[in-house]
């Protein structure tokens, strides 16, 4: 595949579920992307593809930089393509005639993808603005009174669920802009978490589901629809329903193309509901 699909692609995907960049409910580090061992900022067009990725950190390395440092690749971990401009010697007679610009790539990883890089070699974090936000009781109780939950953190500026640990990681409250938006995006990972082999066996957390196949769209379809059930279920309005909406465009053309989508996929965000 040429370097100009390669970005393309990455740049489509990205639209296709509305991020112009992704906008996250919370606050995060406003910092443009750069690479943790030159400290230099990435520009143009891989400013905005690294920008748009889903990571609290603003830093970015490649494998053999981590390696370096003594870290490593979080197994099932996917690298982000760099570009950059080489040129090209177009030789007639023996001399060069005319140097012509190519482009090409190469593969960066965010250091929230990396482990056992020493704490020294990454920088203090850029201060985060926080306010107070209030706790709901009614949405705290679902968390608290869930049988076989998994454990929830606050360490990493971002919202996941991780299947290999049975982890939920949330940035923390207060960068939050509401209570709504905070328990919204918990419960969206929550229901994520009913996929896990020993819960429901959900096809979309037990196996790996690569961004826009069929089952990792309807992965996403289910988990914003079980945190619609728990909001609805709680009384409190469904925050992320600007954020959903992002996603409509993507799904339509999955919705077209199979009618079963959207009935499946409520079905299972029901009973991920019913568990939690």
């Amino acid at each position: 595949m040429k370097v100009y699909e390669v970005i393309t692609d990455i740049i489509l995907r990205k639209l296709e579920v509305g991020v112009i960049p992704w906008q996250k409910p919370w606050n995060s580090q406003d910092s443009m992307p750069k690479n943790l061992v030159s400290r230099k900022e990435y520009r143009g067009i891989n400013a905005f593809v690294l920008g748009c990725q889903q990571y609290g950190s603003p830093y970015w390395l490649t494998f053999k930089q981590c390696k370096d440092l003594t870290g490593s690749i979080r197994k099932g971990e996917r690298g982000t393509p760099v570009v950059y401009w080489n040129w090209l010697e177009i030789e007639k007679d023996g001399e060069t005639e005319k140097k012509v610009p190519f482009l090409r790539y190469y593969t960066v990883f965010n250091i929230g993808q990396c482990e056992d890089i020493p704490e020294n070699k990454i920088p203090p974090a850029p201060e985060i603005t926080t306010h107070q936000i209030d706790r709901i009781s009614q949405c705290e109780a679902i968390i608290e009174n869930w049988r076989d939950k998994p454990e929830v953190r606050h360490v990493q500026q971002q919202a996941f669920y991780r299947p290999s640990t049975d982890l939920i990681n949330m940035p923390e409250m207060a960068t939050f802009k509401n209570s709504e938006e905070y328990y919204s995006t918990l419960f969206h990972e929550a229901t994520h978490a009913t996929g896990h082999e020993k819960r429901l066996n959900r096809q979309g957390i037990t196996e790996i589901a690569p961004f826009g196949t069929p089952c990792y769209s309807k992965e996403e379809l289910v988990a914003e629809m079980g945190a619609a059930f728990l909001c609805g279920f709680t009384g409190i309005d469904y925050a992320t329903i600007d954020n959903s909406a992002s996603y409509i465009q993507g799904w339509l053309s999955k919705l077209r193309n199979d009618k079963k989508l959207v009935i499946l996929a409520a079905a299972q965000a029901q009973r991920a509901a019913n568990v939690i």
